[in-house]
């Protein structure tokens, strides 16, 4: 049973004016909850430290934060004086009031507060637009809103960190403090997520990948992972597994160059609209570009011979190496990276297959969640602004994909705006043990890339069409997905993925040669077995094998098999 407050209703003031009533666990509600908690940390910030220019406070995916210029070195140790003055601006009970100012006003209103941040941000406007803004007591906020009504309704808040932040996420900009925070309408709910970001802290797949030998990560090398012989072991047990299901599923894998002329991506788009996160070079006198994704490289192989329509549906798979030009600020171990392994397939079809490829990728997308116990939801992201190609394409790609979810029985909410510039997309969040969700598996429908490439087959009729191109990911970047998994196991991954299944324990130096032949046995069987036959006592092991996360034990000395707690480690698997 949720706890009570969860189901209490709180009015949400829109930015039209009207107050609706909603849960805190709908969207717009933790929206609103969350937004609001922003501004009373801006509030309770500018009335403690009144020279401190604020920038923006959004509401994220699981709380808030709110960006800082200070004139003082700050840190941590202010959140306490701050959550003090965010309590009393909470009990004094304070109403949002919305209005809106025409340009020049609102202009001077943000001139007349020093607020050159939130200047920036109204210059960017459009000229016939009405500047909204939000005011609680003393403090007003350039914003669209939405908020819940008063103050009062944050019952339960904590500030949980501080980062640096560039303005505008450009380096070329000034470093400010970002605080963020969380906070509920309860104090129940409150300390039951606190829990869980203490149970996330000792997951940390940065933490637990350095002790357990897994990756690591160095200042020559930012956002490069360097896999070590155990991470390694994980990182092509799960290549091997993925081949076997793309061999079954009929999938032909290729492997693509990780660099390539300019020409070709300034043929797939990618030149105009992912430029910036491209790295380039020059070889010859002429431009090339590392690849930041492999379907340009897919349809250069599509390409080399005429194609038949007897040869779909044609599922091209490849494990490319990709690099993309993430901002430094954005790099967090396995998650966000520069250069990574993308399980990335084409799948090249006629019109009337592509329900049936759909359904058939997202039926591969469960059996390989539900392999690592990962429930899911689903979006489907529709067309974004700086997308290429006509509407009638795009009406037809999204309808392709509404159509297979609602065969397949999927419920989906949608993501507006949030495609790729060649096609619309159904992405699969994937939810861990701790409730986190993850982005991973997408589906994208693209009818451009074959038109920009002039790519065809012959068809039935004696005559050339365009095919149609399916582009997916499953697992997404390998990387990414190894880290979520330490996350989801904490380091306590499934016997057929564990780096070392068996490890061997001597009680003494008198068993020592039985123990090396039974590890010489095991290893024979095809088990990835290590034998500690260290001079230490037999507890001193075990607690070491036990942090290492070792799914079973044997103890050489004793009749007794050990079973530690190692996720998918069958009972009397040693005998």
């Amino acid at each position: 049973m949720l706890p009570q407050e969860r189901k209490d209703k709180m009015k949400v003031k829109k930015k039209d004016g009207s107050i609706q009533e909603v849960c805190f666990e709908e969207e717009l509600g933790k929206k609103a909850f969350w937004h609001t908690t922003a501004h009373i940390l801006a509030q309770a910030v500018k009335r403690l430290y009144p020279n401190t220019r604020c920038a923006i406070g959004p509401a994220i995916a699981d709380g808030f934060y709110y960006d800082f210029e200070f004139d003082f070195p700050f840190s941590e140790g202010n959140f306490p004086e701050i959550e003090a003055e965010m309590k009393k601006i909470v009990g004094e009970n304070l109403q949002l009031r919305h209005f809106t100012l025409e340009r020049k006003k609102a202009m001077e209103l943000l001139e007349e507060r020093h607020e050159a941040y939130k200047m920036e941000l109204l210059e960017e406007l459009p000229e016939e637009e009405e500047i909204s803004f939000y005011q609680q007591g003393e403090y007003i906020e350039l914003c669209a809103g939405p908020h819940v009504a008063y103050t009062s309704a944050v019952k339960a808040f904590r500030l949980l960190s501080v980062a640096g932040a560039y303005w505008r996420g450009d380096e070329k900009n000034k470093m400010l403090t970002r605080i963020y925070g969380i906070s509920f309408p309860g104090e129940a709910m409150l300390k039951e997520h606190l829990e869980r970001l203490e149970e996330a802290k000792k997951r940390d797949h940065r933490k637990l990948g350095k002790e357990l030998g897994l990756f690591a990560l160095f200042e020559e090398g930012p956002g490069f992972p360097f896999f070590l012989p155990k991470g390694l072991i994980v990182k092509n047990l799960l290549i091997d597994y993925w081949r076997r299901l793309h061999t079954r599923e009929g999938y032909l894998e290729i492997s693509t160059p990780i660099m390539l002329d300019r020409r070709l991506w300034e043929v797939s788009g990618h030149w105009e609209h992912y430029r910036d996160n491209m790295y380039t070079t020059s070889v010859d006198g002429a431009d090339f570009a590392i690849k930041p994704m492999s379907c340009p490289g897919g349809m250069l192989v599509y390409q080399m011979e005429p194609r038949s329509y007897r040869e779909f549906p044609m599922r091209i798979s490849e494990l490319g190496l990709i690099h993309r030009n993430e901002l430094s600020g954005a790099l967090h171990g396995l998650m966000r990276v520069r250069s990574c392994t993308q399980d990335d397939a084409h799948i090249f079809m006629l019109p009337e297959q592509i329900q049936g490829e759909i359904k058939g990728v997202a039926r591969l997308i469960d059996e390989v969640y539900a392999q690592f116990g990962f429930s899911y939801h689903v979006e489907l992201s529709t067309r974004p602004d700086n997308s290429i190609g006509s509407d009638a394409d795009w009406e037809l790609a999204t309808d392709g994909l509404k159509k297979a979810l609602m065969d397949l029985g999927l419920p989906y909410v949608v993501n507006e705006g949030d495609g790729a510039f060649y096609g619309p997309k159904i992405d699969f969040h994937l939810e861990d043990s701790l409730g986190r969700t993850w982005q991973c598996g997408t589906i994208q429908l693209d009818f451009q890339l074959s038109q920009r490439f002039g790519a065809e087959y012959i068809g039935e009729d004696g005559k050339k069409h365009r095919p149609i191109m399916l582009h997916r990911v499953i697992l997404g970047s390998i990387e990414r997905f190894i880290g979520i998994l330490i996350e989801h196991f904490a380091g306590k991954f499934p016997l057929w993925l564990s780096p070392v299944q068996v490890k061997i324990l001597s009680i003494s130096d008198n068993y020592l040669e039985y123990a090396k032949e039974l590890e010489a046995l095991l290893k024979k069987k095809g088990l990835r077995c290590e034998l500690d036959g260290r001079a230490e006592k037999i507890g001193y092991k075990i607690r070491a094998a036990r942090a290492e996360r070792i799914p079973a034990v044997r103890r050489r000395g004793t009749k007794t098999g050990v079973r530690l707690d190692g996720a998918g480690a069958a009972e009397g698997f040693v005998r």
